[in-house]
């Protein structure tokens, strides 16, 4: 579909139609607009983020394998 035939079949609708598109073409162009490269922060390395080895203390989960499998049966058997 071509830019001309778009705006010929806008221009076929009735107005409160057309107003309900242009509020659609605003919404998708927020939703998908991309913010500039050079305001954006630079992502902190994930070695450094608080979660990163929150459990590596407990004894319970040495094994993550065999306490995901021992937490699956306890919950949904």
């Amino acid at each position: 579909m071509d830019r001309e035939q778009i705006l010929r079949d806008l221009a076929a609708l009735p107005p409160m139609v057309q107003q309900l598109v242009v509020d659609f073409i605003a919404f998708l162009r927020l939703r998908y607009a991309q913010a500039p490269s050079e305001n954006r922060e630079p992502l902190p390395a994930l070695k450094d983020e608080p979660f990163v080895s929150m459990w590596r203390d407990r004894i319970d989960m040495a094994d993550s394998s065999a306490w995901v499998r021992t937490v699956r049966t306890r919950e949904w058997n």
